[in-house]
């Protein structure tokens, strides 16, 4: 089997908005013979796009899967692709994608070069040290510029490009590419439609200056990892063979060094061929990868799995889809062992056992039945009962638990209700099978309106889900305004001693605690809780209700109600009633203290803010920055870019709804804007005041 996963390539293809990545998918597809029909984006027919909402916006939502095969040198290279995609509200599936993949190809245009959801996407592959190839899209298109963007990739992500093509020609006049591995030419013919017909050639006279500069410079970067290379370039550089600069490359690419840089333009069918060599030439293989590294549960002790059929079994579940024909699917990475159809297996998270039924390979929507899945494979399984994004599944007698996934909280939420009260159980459980998809999806019922409220990620992304229940579930929803999802944090500290007595004729309550409450700590979410009670003034079994009293209060700040974004709690002293004290006596003593003494210590309203950045002609610029500025928002910075301005700026998300449109009537139509979630900052007092009115008067 380990010569097999030598040939195995698990890469997602990430991107901007609109850089090509379904396109370059699609021509992926039809290059290695998985369709034999190019589809478009623009046309709504693309394979991987197969959700009716992305046909409908040309936009893709779920991280589509699949396996091909290319052949590379003679061998046959398996391919298993996630199309992940570009729009930011759905930033988390390509979070989730990245976790478990071991490449990814970084497409960027080559007229907007480097923009906002690439930066992100390219954070995220870092965070998990994903290695990338970048390929340089729509070459053909008007103010394309190769260089440009290479030097964008070095400045703005901080990354070491290396071009291992360079254009031949740009925009109406784009060729082909030299290959500076090779030192030849690919020159496609542009009568043929499917991009198959190519021509190998020498470099031109007029390119052959540069294509030895650029080589020059291609040896010098990868001479990191093989120094011998470096000191024979010097001396003689025609002596270096194309197969030496390969295995450098390689290996500076598997660890993270460079990036190899390709070009072309998928719409066009160039250059895609050389992007699938690239993949299987500088990508790794779950080989080059290594052992994945977990924690024992039964000791904590540190434990890891070679990527090898032998090895006990650890998958992760990184992915949960609803598929109306097999049920509920979900996307398992197997990185040791064997998974085989029929077989019962442990989750960590839940310590219960789960049967799998069956086991599909992936083709974007469509399911190929197989029997068993080896290790370093991706593969989807039908028939568990509670399995989570991010939980791990392993040999029941040797358990493993992986790294699980943090995902972003939501910070836009809308009140729902089914048309008709027929729907009512059909919409809760929806919505429950939503949530289950998508983690940055949550569903809450309000207390004091009984209404229904979903909050996502930004307005498209709850609109996208208003339109799954419609087309999916067949529930009709008539909807609220868009609310804000606030959060609320204490600013001082307070100590105090709360006494919780309560005299029923028999058997009485008492739960005597004294507290230091203060702000949490900085970049620390949730309820910090320091045990500091010395002498068993409080028995060791009431110390979690008192932390589970103060972490349910959170949930209702002092001022309006919204939930705390941080608090430390820290039980100095207390003391108990042999016989009327139990551990619900001191968690009702802890919410009493929470609601009497939280509003003593300065509370404040905090409000998610949104970075955003606007793409703009030049005579627009101060209309622009004037309506920021009316929105509260604060401009960071400004800089040119092929003709246009960039702006970009921090704005309350309550301040920005509706923005596309007003944004379209500033600038006649000609502007684009993205927006994603920055941080939660303070709400000025005036406005505070105004939230928390509305807020009571809600609840009046």
């Amino acid at each position: 089997m380990d010569s097999n996963l030598k040939y195995t390539r698990n890469i997602g293809i990430m991107a901007h908005i609109d850089a090509g990545k379904t396109t370059t998918t699609e021509r992926i597809l039809f290059y290695t013979e998985r369709t034999h029909r190019m589809g478009e984006v623009h046309d709504g027919n693309a394979q991987m796009d197969w959700m009716v909402q992305e046909q409908e916006r040309g936009i893709t939502i779920t991280s589509a899967a699949t396996t091909t095969f290319w052949k590379y040198r003679g061998d046959n290279y398996k391919i298993n692709i996630i199309d992940t995609p570009g729009h930011v509200d759905f930033t988390v599936e390509v979070e989730r994608s990245l976790r478990v993949l071991d490449g990814a190809v970084a497409i960027f245009c080559a007229v907007g070069g480097v923009e906002p959801q690439s930066e992100t996407v390219w954070r995220q592959a870092n965070k998990y040290k994903v290695p990338r190839i970048a390929f340089i899209n729509k070459m053909d298109r008007a103010g394309a510029d190769f260089f440009g963007v290479v030097q964008q990739i070095r400045e703005k992500l901080g990354a070491n490009p290396v071009p291992i093509q360079l254009p031949i020609g740009s925009e109406d006049d784009f060729k082909g590419v030299v290959d500076l591995v090779s030192m030849k030419t690919v020159v496609y013919n542009d009568n043929d439609a499917t991009g198959s017909h190519f021509t190998v050639g020498e470099i031109p006279d007029e390119l052959i200056d540069e294509a030895n500069e650029w080589r020059g410079r291609l040896i010098e970067s990868v001479a990191d990892v093989d120094d011998t290379l470096l000191a024979r370039y010097l001396e003689d550089q025609y002596s270096i063979t194309s197969d030496e600069i390969l295995d450098a490359l390689r290996k500076s690419s598997v660890h993270g060094l460079a990036v190899p840089v390709l070009c072309g333009a998928s719409f066009r069918n160039k250059g895609v061929q050389r992007l699938l060599d690239a993949i299987a030439a500088f990508l790794p293989s779950p080989l080059d990868i290594g052992p994945v590294t977990g924690i024992d549960p039964r000791n904590d002790s540190e434990v890891s799995r070679e990527p090898d059929v032998n090895e006990p079994l650890a998958a992760l579940a990184f992915k949960i889809a609803t598929d109306p024909f097999v049920g509920r699917l979900v996307f398992l990475r197997v990185y040791s062992g064997v998974l085989k159809a029929g077989d019962t297996v442990l989750n960590t998270r839940t310590g219960k056992r789960e049967r799998i039924n069956r086991l599909f390979q992936m083709h974007a929507n469509k399911q190929n039945p197989k029997e068993v899945i080896y290790a370093g494979d991706i593969c989807a399984g039908v028939g568990f009962k509670d399995l989570k994004t991010g939980d791990t599944l392993c040999a029941i007698n040797k358990p493993i638990l992986l790294e699980s996934m943090d995902f972003p909280d939501p910070v836009i939420g809308i009140a729902v209700e089914p048309k008709t009260q027929a729907d009512v159980d059909k919409l809760s459980l929806a919505l429950n099978k939503l949530a289950e998809e998508d983690p940055t999806f949550q569903v809450r019922i309000d207390p004091d309106s009984g209404q229904t409220i979903i909050n996502g990620m930004g307005e498209l992304h709850l609109e996208i889900l208003i339109d799954r229940l419609k087309r999916e579930f067949k529930i009709e929803c008539n909807q609220g305004v868009p609310q804000v999802a606030y959060k609320e944090a204490i600013t001082t500290s307070t100590e105090f001693r709360e006494i919780f007595r309560k005299q029923t004729g028999g058997k009485g309550k008492f739960a005597d605690i004294a507290v230091l409450m203060m702000p949490g700590e900085n970049g620390v979410r949730g309820l910090q809780f320091v045990n500091e009670v010395r002498g068993g003034n409080i028995p060791k079994e009431f110390i979690p209700s008192v932390e589970k009293g103060f972490r349910e209060a959170m949930a209702n700040g002092p001022l309006a109600g919204f939930p705390l974004e941080s608090l430390k709690i820290v039980l100095k002293d207390g003391s108990y009633h042999p016989v009327d004290s139990d551990s619900l006596s001191f968690e009702i003593a802890a919410k009493q203290a929470f609601r009497k003494y939280a509003g003593k210590c300065n509370p404040v309203i905090l409000e998610p803010i949104m970075s955003t950045e606007v793409v703009t002609p030049e005579e627009y610029v101060g209309d622009v920055i004037g309506d920021f500025n009316r929105r509260r928002g604060k401009v960071e910075g400004m800089e040119s870019k092929a003709g246009s301005r960039v702006i970009r700026a921090k704005v309350p998300l309550a301040e920005k709804f509706g923005y596309v449109t007003v944004l379209r009537t500033l600038t006649s139509g000609r502007a684009t804007s993205t927006m994603e979630f920055s941080h939660y900052e303070e709400v000025p007092a005036e406005i505070a005041n105004r939230i928390v009115e509305i807020t009571k008067g809600k609840i009046l």
